[in-house]
């Protein structure tokens, strides 16, 4: 699956922005899908992650801002983003992976098969 991050950029604090993430394909037959980010020397992050058998999941650090959706008949992923913090600045990126798996086993990159390039999203203060 090849996926096209998009919708990133520059906001003031409280500020929002919605990321949008196509595939090439359709994400009916996709289990899991998540966004991450990664700020400059940061290690990759956990945002937020949808898997077919289960809830939506998010990270504390975005949890009551971020709200993460699927829209199947346009093959997307979309992340809303509201109340933005400076600390929120990263690139982010969308991934997917095919199979199912374990809660603890999606929040971490290694898990995922395909990745967008990735997104700027910069919050000044």
């Amino acid at each position: 699956v090849q996926l096209q991050a998009s919708g990133g950029g520059w906001v003031q604090t409280g500020g929002s922005l919605r990321l949008s993430c196509a595939a090439s394909e359709s994400i009916s037959s996709i289990n899991v899908m998540a966004w991450f980010r990664q700020a400059p020397g940061k290690e990759r992050q956990f945002v937020a992650v949808w898997r077919s058998f289960g809830t939506t999941t998010y990270a504390d650090s975005v949890k009551g801002r971020f709200t993460m959706s699927r829209d199947s008949a346009a093959n997307t992923l979309n992340l809303q983003m509201n109340s933005l913090k400076p600390e929120d600045t990263a690139v982010y990126y969308c991934a997917v992976r095919k199979t199912r798996i374990i809660l603890s086993a999606s929040t971490t990159p290694g898990s995922y098969d395909s990745w967008g390039q990735g997104t700027q999203v910069t919050v000044s203060s």
